[in-house]
């Protein structure tokens, strides 16, 4: 049993290029490949690529293994060990407290192999997985039996089960499930001498145990160790543990000896292993208790005008049966409103809410919604200071609270500036009573240090998410960190809560976890993880260290010390290179900061939903992530590799040509962080030293050939089919001979046009003026769809104009990162159209990729070099780009569909149609548009939740990356064949080509546009 859709099926390392180990690490790197099946990386990308994840820190690693099973893991931690390097296992790295950075280590990542749900039992609630299974798909293969595991963090997309074993995470239903550590029943752990524990429940002095403690090896000891740790300390632990729904400070001394359901007292050192880290072994398999799925839920967000009137009522909240109450305050709604992928979710936030209580209420504790939020309105508005309510109870509205909210942490890191709102002690819990005076001495210390915050999260568990903004570039900053951390876990000592409620110890907690539980248990921490892993190669430094050579441990330096100031991703010494750029990088703070702009959260690893990143979802492979290639462009910039390094082959061809550029990270990343527009500025500095392609040059210039193409129809397309011509294009030009080339025709849809006549709508008797742009693809090989759209446009009483003096779009060469042609190219048709645009015309595009390009791109090839006085506050590209549409949108935009006599509107009467959207209009939020106006001509929709396609423009056509744009276009297809639909229709060209090309389809799909013109009365 595995988990669905989240296997590997391409890799980069099927790329021609040389990936030498680091030297100091070549023979370490060779022994293991000798004994692991799974791939070893100790190259110099590897080691930037595993150097940091979502927390400030980053460190490089000896290099990185990728395990395929136990055995992999066993023999990985007996070759290190014996160089004598530590050892860190990996799963997503999304850890906010640096868990997953490790300085020399082998990092051993399970993600990517060792991903499999193995067993699940519905009756006894019981899944059995390995640790790198995500926790979303894991949910995915519950669903059918009505389960899930119940912590649920707003990473859970993209975080694996290992991780959060490993941080013993939880999330917003904390207060109604509590975490992971009440849900790991029984973990397999490779321990650092490379034997096998079986953690789980034995019940104290039953013959099991004694069997077992009468041992003489690592698993004995451990059991007599720890239970005469918990017995020595059962006062200090009762004492010094605070009673909390979430504590993951240190150890979970207080966890691991317990009565079990039959009344008997047992140890279970699988609660050990839950938040240690990966400091006392690695977790190769776990079983997980589960919970039901509330069938239904509701949703009541309260808004305040102070945030302390919002921490007076969480107490109240906790007296209703709520299952989350969660807090956000204005700040979170000013980044959501600034962010493209947010802002649709903040708009029902009332105007003068600095601060708002999401309560959740569930089916399984409440029969009626409404009656019960009608209760808290009572109280929280009628009695209470809440001056708005926004009730949810449909899913979607539900789902876009739970965006916002979710979005919380990644949209704070997108500050402008070095000074951010960075993670330290974030996460700090006391008893939600204590909440309100706990801000307000917070605030105090904030104000000592001359500083800010913005809070939000779990305020229901007592954990609030509070990031102090500060500059780490700074030394300055860095102590004021220092002095900060120190101060508030002073303040949490005094409120009897934790240092840590959520995201661990890590880097940023461990130095001062022993003021916290005392001397005694702070030894007795120190003792466990000697017993675990006597010579402490496992993850040292973190959870608890040594205050010397001499303390507890091996006689070696390894494990001493911790300080929270030390391995910081950026810090005093960090420099980075702004280029003179091409493209305007203005709003964006420069090109640097853009780069530095990705903080790890590692969203670009979900594989569920949206567009970010297609390339990874097809190779699991870290560089292939958004977040892999700005940590690859930081290092290039910064001086952590070679200084012409970013010109190398590998650089182009692995991090570079490999982003198909469809723009999801534009609005999928909370950031913001373009790495379409980072690529083609990269790429473009590229050719100007080293020169273009010839294929580059062919794609950069396709109207030219498809212009010629068509004028030499159809010996043109029969030349293709010639013996032989296939693998000349594919030895000259490097295109793939799989793929299946666009046919050219003899009349183009400029000259159809020009021979009907022009418009059937004269410019007197429209409502509306289009010029209809005349995009490559569908001019010169797929007329038909532009023929729908002027019938279609026409049918809507618009007069059509196809202009036959415009310039390329210069997508394909902003795709080639040839941004001097693109440039031209733009200028020309600014030009062109401005006068008009001015003059009340509208451009419209059937191609996708075109009307972004317009929409988006221009702005930034543009930039001050457009900026022409006009009488008014716009710029003639501005001007252009407001005016601008793809043609479904247009539709939508002005309700035309409206003006069109169809048949039918009833839902489905037309038929049920599947949708596949352009990744480039997804980004910039404009996809929707088709499926409403399908759905107001009669048709029934399945919008399909779909990544890029896979072809990507020209990408799909290049020979090496043919077998990975299938990869990408396999997840499409699957969900194409899944549905309900008659048919599939798709705007984009080259998806309707890639979707033309599977095993199933008989024939390219139709734009929507011919979907709607099809019903139009006499068409």
């Amino acid at each position: 049993m595995t988990s669905e859709g989240t296997h590997a099926t391409w890799s980069a390392q099927e790329l021609d290029v040389e990936r030498p180990d680091a030297a100091e690490y070549r023979k370490l790197a060779g022994d293991l490949r000798s004994r692991v099946d799974g791939r070893v990386a100790f190259d110099e990308y590897a080691r930037v690529l595993y150097a940091t994840d979502g927390s400030i820190y980053g460190a490089q690693p000896a290099g990185v293994v990728f395990p395929t099973d136990v055995a992999d893991v066993q023999a990985a931690i007996e070759v290190a060990t014996g160089h004598g390097v530590p050892i860190l296992p990996r799963g997503t790295g999304s850890s906010l407290a640096g868990q997953t950075v490790g300085p020399g280590c082998v990092v051993l990542d399970v993600s990517r192999h060792m991903d499999d749900v193995l067993d699940v039992d519905p009756g006894a609630k019981r899944a059995r997985v390995q640790p790198g299974v995500v926790q979303d798909d894991l949910d995915d293969c519950l669903a059918e039996h009505g389960l899930k595991f119940a912590p649920d963090p707003a990473s859970s997309n993209r975080a694996t089960v290992g991780g959060g074993i490993g941080n013993n995470s939880t999330g917003a239903h904390s207060v109604r499930y509590g975490i992971t550590d009440a849900y790991t029943e029984a973990v397999t752990a490779v321990l650092s001498d490379g034997s096998v524990i079986e953690a789980r429940e034995v019940v104290i002095d039953s013959p099991e145990w004694e069997q077992i403690v009468a041992g003489d090896d690592r698993e004995a000891d451990l059991y007599r160790t720890v239970h005469a740790l918990v017995e020595e300390h059962a006062d200090e632990i009762e004492a010094r543990y605070p009673d909390l729904k979430r504590r993951v400070s240190g150890y979970n001394l207080d966890r691991v000896v317990y009565e079990n359901d039959d009344g008997e007292r047992v140890l279970n050192l699988a609660k050990l292993f839950v938040g240690a880290e990966g400091t006392l072994g690695v977790v190769v398999e776990a079983e997980l208790s589960l919970v039901t799925v509330p069938e239904e839920t509701a949703l009541a967000l309260y808004c305040f005008e102070n945030l302390t009137d919002a921490m007076r009522m969480v107490p109240v909240a906790l007296e209703y049966d709520v299952s989350a109450v969660e807090l956000m305050d204005d700040e979170v709604f000013r980044l959501a409103a600034e962010s493209d992928g947010y802002a649709e979710y903040v708009e029902p936030i009332p105007d003068g809410a600095e601060a708002a209580l999401m309560l959740e209420f569930d089916s399984e504790l409440h029969d009626d919604f409404e009656a019960a939020i009608e209760a808290t309105n009572e109280r929280f508005l009628d009695e209470g200071p809440a001056f708005d309510v926004l009730e949810a109870y449909t899913e979607s509205a539900q789902d876009d609270l739970w965006k916002l909210r979710k979005a919380a942490i990644p949209l704070l890191m997108s500050l402008p500036g070095d000074p951010k709102p960075y993670p330290f002690i974030e996460d700090a819990t006391v008893p939600p009573e204590d909440l309100a005076e706990y801000v307000e001495q917070f605030e105090a210390i904030l104000d000592d240090h001359d500083t800010s915050a913005a809070y939000f999260a779990h305020a229901g568990s007592g954990t609030l998410h509070i990031r102090p903004i500060l500059n780490l570039k700074e030394e300055v900053g860095i102590e004021a960190m220092h002095s900060i951390t120190e101060a508030v876990t002073d303040l949490v000592l005094d409120h009897h809560g934790s240092f840590s409620g959520e995201h661990g110890d890590g880097m940023a907690r461990t130095e001062f976890t022993p003021k916290m539980y005392g001397d005694d248990l702070w030894t007795a921490f120190k003792e466990v993880k000697t017993a675990f892993d006597p010579e402490w190669w496992m993850h040292p430094g973190n959870v608890v260290y040594r205050e010397s050579a001499a303390d507890i441990g091996p006689d070696s330096e390894r494990g001493v010390g911790a300080d929270n100031r030390e391995h910081l991703r950026y810090g005093p010494d960090y420099q980075s290179v702004e280029p003179q750029t091409e493209l305007d990088f203005a709003e964006d703070g420069g090109f640097a900061e853009l780069v530095e702009r990705c903080n790890g959260c590692g969203t670009c690893r979900q594989t569920d939903s949206d567009v970010m990143c297609p390339t990874y979802r097809a190779s699991k492979e870290e560089v292939q992530t958004t977040r892999g290639r700005a940590n690859m462009l930081r290092a290039a910039i910064s001086g952590d590799l070679p200084e012409d390094e970013i010109h190398s082959e590998r650089f182009q061809s692995e991090v570079l040509d490999l982003c198909v550029g469809c723009k999801g990270c534009q609005s999928d990343c909370p950031t913001g962080v373009d790495m379409a527009k980072l690529k083609a500025e990269t790429k473009h500095r590229h050719h100007e030293e080293a020169g273009a392609t010839l294929r580059e040059r062919l794609f950069a210039d396709i109207d030219a050939a498809s212009k010629l193409g068509s004028a030499l129809a159809p010996l043109s397309n029969w030349a293709t089919e010639l013996p032989g011509a296939r693998k000349v294009l594919q030895s000259v030009f490097g295109i793939a001979p799989e793929r299946e080339l666009p046919p050219f025709r003899r009349e183009t849809l400029q000259d159809w046009f020009e021979n009907r006549g022009g418009s059937a709508v004269s410019v007197i008797d429209a409502d509306r003026r289009v010029l209809l742009f005349p995009d490559t693809y569908t001019n010169y090989s797929y007329p038909a769809a532009g023929k729908a759209a002027v019938r279609t446009l026409e049918a809507a009483g618009v007069h059509v104009t196809i202009p036959d003096d415009t310039a390329p779009s210069g997508r394909a060469a902003f795709s080639a990162g040839m941004l001097d042609k693109a440039g031209e190219r733009a200028r020309a048709n600014v030009d062109q159209f401005a006068p008009r645009v001015a003059d009340g015309w509208d451009v419209v595009f059937v191609e996708p990729s075109d009307a972004v390009m317009f929409q988006d791109e221009y702005r930034d090839l543009l930039g001050d070099a457009s900026r022409v006085a006009d009488g008014g506050s716009r710029t003639p590209v501005e001007r252009v780009a407001d005016s601008a549409y793809g043609v479904c949108e247009y539709l939508d935009a002005f309700r035309l569909d409206e003006n069109l006599s169809v048949p039918n509107r009833s839902p489905g009467a037309a038929g049920v149609l599947s949708y596949h959207g352009h990744c480039n209009q997804k980004a910039t939020n404009k996809d929707h548009h088709a499926v409403g106006v399908l759905r107001r001509v009669g048709y029934d929709v399945d919008p399909l939740d779909t990544t890029c396609c896979g072809m990507a423009g020209s990408f799909g056509y290049h020979d090496e990356h043919y077998d990975l744009s299938q990869a990408i276009g396999s997840r499409l297809f699957e969900q194409v064949e899944d549905s309900p639909a008659d048919r599939v229709v798709a705007p984009g060209g080259s998806c309707r080509s890639q979707l033309g090309d599977r095993d199933a389809a008989d024939d390219i799909p139709p734009h929507p546009i011919e979907a709607v013109a099809k019903l139009l009365d006499g068409s």
